[in-house]
């Protein structure tokens, strides 16, 4: 493999004294995509990740807890090591910042740069802040009540002095220019680029890189008084974690992947470091945003800081990695909802992709007894195939991970799409059709089978799901794009469907939210999840799901006892008069002249109707979006508010009073059921 395919993508090492949350698993699993991505693009990849596990907040914290530092980070530092394990982070190395590689390169480095120049011994006397353990420039700090306080965490800044090693990094501040002018994209985005570059041309100082007040760190050799400043120390894992085998083969392919709060560290102290050091700096330098959570800051006061274990024991893992990467452009800020991500689990991942695997197999499994069959035609798809590949690899190619999966699912839709445009169930129908059914049920497959490929480096297991129902055994992830081949799959005996994504009851999930004390919230939407897999009704699931612990067990009001009394009997022929069968609602519009009624457009597999439903005050659209129902497809159709409607939806209500209190829609419990089939 040539010196070009290879692929060097680092995390920032991760500070232990902090608990992991969505920005360490955001940071994470975007390193995590890319490098399962350039692995399919048949690159020889090297993925690093670690913590950082010196500094003055960690002994501080280790003597509150009466615990030496060592034994401190040596507990807490698995919590990343296990959150990674559940996010499925695929990494080769994992470096801490006290492993004796790490020290010894360290000290090696600090000594050449002191023995050339480029370090030297001085005083150093300036504003201090604790927490971020950094001097603070005077330019930069911030007045607030006659305070004066860090730019970056909002804290009152120290005065403080002390001796300390320099670094003379400003020495080679032109040369570190004219590289980035030479290349724009050595740092992304450009917002970032422009961010840097004017830093650097207002003039850098020489930066002090040790301290004397404190201990837990690396000494400087020959000066054990001296600790090596935790940021220079933690910088050069980049290089500690590779031996000189390695080092030769990766690092002239080296990207880092940074918060935007630690750009300058990355973008300017590191570079100018290895400047000094006569090697190649980094190919990119890719900054992301923050995450804020319904539109406020994380902190742990506000006790907003999401914990991406519970999320991922909620949702699952796959819809939180697909969330992550898919809701924001890849270096903007970021918000996250839980209700944001329930919907795209709704749309995306159930509706569009999930739909489309259970539709299509259903279709091979009836009309060709399970074996995909073989066509040589062009279709739409195919033709769209080449174009998608291409755009995916542009988009991964800059880190647009949302570009990346918008063209993905661009993809899947217009499979969606090739299905109401060739109606296959009528060509199963039409003897003289087989051959266009054919054809239409490979391109359906085939464009199924690329699907699983380009989703695996976002959803690993889930594209394995996938191909294990489309009769496939490889995995996807170890599977290279270039051997790709449309047409491949026929002949392939396809596995019985299963549901990718169960759909997540909207109703009942805002009752779990709005009613339940946050610690069983947990809990009851767990269950709710639980029996949603296990093919209870959402309804059925919610009732199963709604005495915990910390919610009161007292008797609540019950409704009104159903009204049992019987109309009259009809006989078996007239029962058989009514024609019911499956459908699913597809759109919903509001009727601006009516308080009670819909316009739905439901799907009945063969044909699309128009229906008006009086469920206005029962449902929201979002909630009636992609629902199978149970439709009246025989009765007269009427006019209501100026709309032909041409059917009726099926629901249970109780009545208190004569007036509706609480109303269900009739659905079937079975979504492998095609739309279309006749209740009886």
């Amino acid at each position: 493999m040539s010196d070009n395919k290879n692929f060097y993508i680092t995390t920032p090492i991760y500070y232990v004294n902090d608990i992991p949350h969505i920005g360490h698993a955001y940071t994470t699993t975007a390193c995590d995509a890319i490098a399962r991505y350039k692995r399919m693009k048949g690159y020889d990849v090297h993925f690093l990740t670690g913590t950082d596990e010196h500094g003055q907040k960690i002994q501080v914290s280790a003597e509150a807890k009466g615990k030496t530092p060592q034994e401190l980070v040596d507990e807490i530092h698995m919590n990343f090591k296990k959150l990674w394990q559940v996010l499925n982070i695929s990494n080769d190395d994992f470096i801490r910042t006290t492993e004796e590689r790490h020290i010894k390169k360290v000290q090696e480095i600090f000594s050449r740069l002191i023995s050339q120049g480029d370090i030297y011994k001085g005083k150093y006397s300036g504003y201090y802040c604790v927490p971020d353990e950094t001097y603070v420039p005077e330019n930069a700090i911030i007045e607030h009540d006659g305070k004066k306080t860090c730019p970056d965490c909002g804290r009152e800044l120290i005065i403080m002095e002390e001796e300390s090693y320099f670094f003379k990094g400003s020495k080679y501040v032109p040369e570190l220019i004219k590289f980035y002018e030479e290349h724009v994209k050595a740092v992304m985005p450009k917002i970032r680029y422009n961010e840097i570059m004017s830093f650097l041309k207002g003039g850098v100082k020489e930066q002090s890189v040790s301290r004397t007040s404190l201990k837990w760190g690396i000494p400087v050799p020959g000066d054990e008084k001296h600790v090596i400043y935790v940021w220079f120390d933690a910088l050069i894992n980049y290089i500690s974690a590779l031996d000189d085998k390695d080092f030769n083969k990766y690092w002239p392919c080296v990207r880092h992947m940074v918060g935007k709060d630690i750009i300058r560290f990355h973008c300017v102290t590191w570079p100018l470091m290895l400047l000094a050091l006569g090697l190649p700096l980094p190919v990119e330098i890719i900054a992301h945003g923050w995450w804020t959570v319904d539109g406020e800051k994380m902190s742990k006061t506000r006790k907003n800081v999401v914990d991406p274990f519970k999320i991922v024991d909620e949702y699952g893992l796959h819809p939180f990695r697909y969330f992550l990467l898919r809701e924001v452009p890849f270096g903007n800020d970021g918000d996250f909802s839980e209700l944001a991500l329930v919907n795209r689990i709704n749309s995306d991942l159930a509706n569009d992709l999930g739909n489309l695997l259970n539709r299509t197999l259903q279709m091979i499994n009836n009309y060709r007894s399970g074996i995909v069959p073989g066509s040589s035609e062009i279709s739409p798809l195919s033709e769209l195939a080449p174009e998608i590949l291409s755009r995916v690899d542009e988009a991964m190619n800059n880190y647009s991970y949302d570009e990346a999966l918008k063209s993905i699912w661009e993809f899947i839709s217009r499979a969606n799409k090739f299905i109401d445009e060739t109606l296959p169930w009528k060509l199963a129908k039409d003897e003289t059709q087989q051959g266009k059914l054919d054809y239409v049920l490979l391109n359906l497959y085939e464009a199924l089978r690329l699907s699983g490929l380009l989703i695996a480096p976002f959803m690993p297991d889930t594209s394995k799901r996938l191909y294990a129902q489309l009769g496939i055994n490889s995995e996807p992830v170890k599977m290279l794009y270039e051997n790709f081949s449309w047409g491949a799959g026929a002949g392939t005996r396809i596995n019985k469907a299963e549901v990718l994504f169960p759909r997540i009851d909207v109703k009942a999930w805002h009752k779990a939210k709005a009613e339940v004390s946050p610690v069983a919230r947990t809990s009851e939407f767990s269950s709710l999840r639980d029996n949603m897999k296990a093919g209870v009704s959402c309804k059925q699931a919610e009732a199963n799901a709604r005495v915990f612990p910390s919610q009161s067990t007292t008797a609540q009001p019950q409704p009104a006892p159903v009204n049992a009394e019987q109309v009259n009997e009809i006989g078996i022929e007239d029962f058989a008069k009514v024609e019911m069968r499956v459908a699913k609602i597809i759109n919903v519009e509001e009727i601006p002249r009516s308080k009670k009624l819909y316009k739905l457009e439901v799907d009945l597999g063969y044909e699309t109707r128009t229906v008006c439903s009086g469920i206005k005050a029962f449902f929201s659209p979002e909630e009636l979006m992609n629902k199978r129902v149970i439709l009246v497809t025989n009765l007269k159709p009427a006019k209501l508010c100026g709309i032909m409607s041409n059917g009726m939806i099926l629901a249970a209500s109780v009545k208190h009073d004569g007036v509706a209190e609480t109303l269900t829609l009739l659905t079937p419990l079975d979504e492998n059921i095609p739309l279309g089939s006749k209740v009886s």
